[in-house]
C-alpha cells in the first residue's frame, strides 16, 4: 500500500528508503512535498540556498531506478542538505557570511557531495550556520538565525556552528543533513535540536575543498533520526560500498562517566536524564564505571595556559580579512573568536600540538574497549534575544554549551550525540558516548543497540508536525 508523502516524511532517512524499495512512496512525491514545506517555512531561516532544479531531477531520475528495481544505494532517492561549507555544483558557498553573498557559483560538487549524489541521494540545498563555522549557539546577523522548532512561542538557540544542519532535520524539512564539527558544531545542534549527531574522528571523510576553520580539527558529519542513518550516511559520504560496522550487545561494553567537570553546572532534566539512560542500559547489562579522567583535566590545563588550536587555526585563515575593512562586516563576536588566535605565540601552538598528541595515546590505552559517556550539552536550548542583546553573556553561555564538545575535538576522539529525553519546557536533552580516534565502527556498533534501548525515551520533533 502507498505511503502518503506527508507520512514519510516523517520517518528516518533508513526508512524512506526501504520505502522507496517496496514500492510504497515516491521520491518525486516526497521531494516536492518537502520543497513546498521548505517554502512555506522560508522565514525560519533554515535554508540559504534551495536546489529546486537539481532536486526535481535527481527525484525524478532515482524513480526511475527504483522502478526498473534497480536503486543506487540504501538511501536511493532519499532528499539531503548540506551546511553552506560544502561545494554543490551550481550554488553559491557562502560560509553563511555577508562577505561570500554574491560568491562565484560552483561548477563541481565536493567530493562527499559526489559521493551522496552516485548513491541516488536528492540534493534539497544549502543549510544556514554560524558564520565561519565558529560558535556553537549558532546566531546569525546576515542571513537571519535558524529557529529551533521545539519551542514555537520563544526563538531559541538551534546551536552551532551547524545550525540549519540540526533544525532543517528536526523541522521535518529534510530526514538527513551533513555538517561539520570542529568543537561541537555537529553535536550541538543534534542536542538542542532532538536528533542524532556523529562527529567523524579526523580524516575518516574527505573533506579537501570545504571552507575551513581550523584544518586540524574540522571534521565531516551527519545530523539525522536515527544511530542507522548515521551509519549508512558516513558508509556513503566516504565513498564506500559497504560498512564495517556490526551491532554490538551490550553485555560487552563498559561505559566510563568521567568525573571531571563534564557533569558540572549540569541543569537538573540534562542531569537527571542523563541518569535514567544510565539506569536503562545498565539494566540490559551495560558496565558503569564512575571515573576521573586525567586527559580530561589536560585539555582544560592546556587551553588555559596557552589558547586554543581551533584560534590560532582561525586565525591563520582569516586573518586578512579581520584586520581589514571587511572585517566590519563580520560577526563581531566572531571576529571576537578569532582575534584570540593572534595572541597565541609559537611556542603555545607547539605546547598545543605536542600535547594533544601525547594525550591521545594515553586516552586510547586508559579506554581499553570502554565509551564515554556525558552530557552532550549542561543545558538545553537557551532563549535567542538575552544571547543577542548582551555580548558578555552570548561568550558565557558559548563556552559552557561548547564545554564538553570541544573536550572531545581536543582528544581527537569521534562521539555519538542521541537525544535521550525533555526537560519541563518540552526542550530536548542528549547524551554522548565517545570512543578513540579511529575507533568510528566501534562506536556505531554499540550505538545502534543504545539506540534500540534508548528510543522510547524520545518523543521526535519531526513526527508532531
Amino acid at each position: 500500500m502507498a505511503m502518503t508523502p506527508d507520512h514519510i516524511a516523517a520517518r528516518t532517512a533508513s526508512e524512506i528508503g526501504r520505502i522507496f524499495q517496496a514500492g510504497q512512496g515516491s521520491p518525486v512525491d516526497l521531494t516536492e512535498f518537502l520543497l513546498d514545506r521548505i517554502d512555506k517555512t522560508a522565514d525560519s531561516n533554515i535554508f540559504i540556498t534551495v536546489t529546486y532544479e537539481r532536486a526535481r531531477a535527481e527525484a525524478k531520475a532515482s524513480a526511475a531506478r527504483h522502478a526498473n528495481g534497480r536503486p543506487l544505494s540504501a538511501l536511493d532517492g532519499v532528499p539531503i542538505a548540506w551546511k553552506d561549507l560544502f561545494g554543490v555544483a551550481g550554488t553559491r558557498t557562502t560560509a553563511a557570511s555577508a562577505l561570500f553573498r554574491d560568491a562565484p557559483i560552483q561548477d563541481r560538487d565536493l567530493i562527499c557531495v559526489t559521493n551522496a549524489t552516485v548513491a541516488g541521494m536528492v540534493c534539497l540545498g544549502k543549510l544556514n550556520m554560524t558564520e565561519f563555522a565558529y560558535s556553537g549557539l549558532g546566531l546569525n546577523p546576515h542571513f537571519g538565525t535558524a529557529l529551533n522548532p521545539n519551542d514555537t512561542a520563544v526563538p531559541r538557540s538551534p546551536g552551532g556552528s551547524s545550525s540549519g544542519s540540526g533544525t532543517a532535520v528536526a523541522a521535518g524539512l529534510a530526514p538527513c543533513s551533513i555538517g561539520t564539527d570542529t568543537g561541537g558544531s555537529v553535536r550541538i545542534p543534534a542536542s538542542f535540536n532532538g536528533v542524532y549527531g556523529f562527529k567523524t574522528s579526523e580524516g575518516r571523510i574527505d573533506k579537501t575543498g570545504m571552507v575551513p576553520l581550523s584544518r586540524t580539527l574540522d571534521t565531516i558529519g551527519p545530523l539525522a533520526r536515527s544511530v542507522e542513518d548515521c551509519i549508512v550516511l558516513d558508509m556513503i559520504l566516504r565513498g564506500a560500498a559497504t560498512t564495517d560496522v556490526r551491532r554490538q550487545y551490550l553485555e560487552k561494553l563498559r561505559i566510563i562517566v568521567p568525573q571531571n567537570q563534564v557533569l558540572e553546572s549540569c541543569e537538573p532534566a540534562v542531569l537527571e536524564n542523563f541518569d535514567i539512560s544510565l539506569r536503562q542500559l545498565e539494566k540490559i547489562g551495560a558496565k558503569i564505571e564512575r571515573r576521573h579522567i586525567p586527559e580530561i583535566d589536560e585539555a582544560v590545563t592546556l587551553t588555559a595556559a596557552h589558547g586554543s588550536l581551533v584560534a590560532a587555526e582561525s586565525y591563520h585563515q582569516y586573518h586578512e580579512l579581520v584586520e581589514s575593512e571587511k572585517g566590519q562586516k563580520i560577526d563581531p563576536r566572531v571576529v571576537h573568536r578569532i582575534m584570540q588566535g593572534a595572541k597565541l605565540s609559537a611556542h603555545d601552538l607547539l605546547c598545543i600540538q605536542d600535547t594533544r598528541r601525547n594525550t591521545m595515546e594515553t586516552l586510547a590505552a586508559a579506554l581499553e574497549g570502554a565509551v564515554l559517556a556525558m552530557p552532550t550539552t549542561p543545558i538545553t536550548a537557551p532563549e535567542l534575544a538575552p544571547l543577542d542583546a548582551d555580548p558578555e553573556l552570548f561568550h558565557k553561555v558559548n563556552l559552557h554549551v561548547l564545554r564538553n564538545t570541544a573536550i572531545g575535538n581536543f582528544l581527537g576522539i569521534c562521539g555519538l550525540a542521541i537525544p535521550n529525553g525533555r526537560d519541563q519546557k518540552g526542550l530536548p536533552t542528549s547524551i554522548m558516548f565517545n570512543a578513540p580516534m579511529g575507533q568510528d565502527d566501534f562506536l556505531l556498533g554499540y550505538g545502534l543497540e543504545i539506540d534500540r534501548v534508548l528510543q522510547d525515551s524520545f518523543d521526535p520533533t519531526w513526527k508532531r508536525i
